[in-house]
């Protein structure tokens, strides 16, 4: 489409995300699963597999789509968000080897994803990454179809997923973190924090509310529960000749306006 309109956009709060079954031993241990999150190297996923399109961010999506995520100041001082990837690395190898793990004595997992393009080849990156800190994973491919049954079943050991989302925080964390929440897809639960993401719900202070935001943010971190990797981006395109197409500033949608959408041939 060589006259074709196009604009990059975040897509919609939508990124990539590590699953750890934690009623699984030894992914029961608060320190392997930050040994885990220390492995990242964010930047490269984005370099990689969205040609450096993309943000780094916790639970809580990061600027320009984002308004309530940590700013980057504070960001990096969350397990695993330094952008010194070595010094995160000799910190995961030195809980490893604290664990009885090694050069001689790796982690053998199984990282299962749904067999399709965007969540695969994250996968195979991650399983490459975690090798630097002596995890050595096999991928497990799983059917469109079985995927989301199979993660609610907790039929799995380590995972990829895609986690989407919404503007407000309300949307991201009770859904996703709260305990019994139908798409909390790793049982994570803490009252404590339950009772924070209530607290915030009802804070009428913006600054007061990023305060409570944050102290959630850095406890999901402290515990490994389910680490972001990264936010991707993608690019909505349109012929010059349809007109009343507003995009989102936080997703490549248009918000289903389309009765605002006219062809003008």
């Amino acid at each position: 489409m060589p006259d074709a309109l196009c604009e990059l956009a975040p897509q919609g709060g939508q990124n990539r995300n590590l699953l750890v079954n934690r009623d699984k031993p030894p992914f029961d241990s608060p320190e392997l699963r930050r040994a885990m999150a220390l492995s990242f190297d964010r930047k490269a996923f984005i370099d990689i597999l969205s040609e450096g399109q993309g943000e780094i961010g916790a639970v809580l999506q990061p600027a320009p789509g984002g308004i309530w995520a940590m700013p980057p100041d504070l960001l990096k001082t969350l397990p695993g968000y330094d952008p010194d990837v070595p010094k995160n690395r000799t910190q995961a190898r030195q809980i490893m080897e604290k664990l009885g793990y090694g050069p001689d004595n790796r982690l053998q997992i199984k990282v299962t994803t749904r067999d399709i393009p965007y969540f695969r080849d994250a996968t195979v990156l991650l399983i490459d990454q975690l090798k630097e800190v002596y995890f050595d994973g096999a991928l497990e491919t799983i059917d469109s179809a079985t995927w989301f049954p199979k993660i609610r079943r907790l039929d799995f050991t380590v995972g990829l997923n895609l986690q989407g989302g919404g503007p407000d925080p309300d949307q991201i964390l009770d859904l996703f973190y709260g305990c019994g929440s139908s798409r909390n897809w790793d049982g994570y639960c803490n009252p404590e924090v339950d009772q924070l993401i209530e607290q915030q719900s009802i804070e009428a202070d913006e600054g007061r509310r990023k305060q409570l935001l944050w102290a959630i943010e850095r406890k999901l971190a402290e515990v490994g529960a389910r680490p972001i990797i990264f936010y991707s981006r993608q690019g909505t395109c349109w012929q010059p000749y349809v007109k009343g197409l507003t995009i989102m500033v936080n997703s490549v949608f248009n918000g289903w306006r389309m009765e605002d959408v006219w062809l003008d041939k």
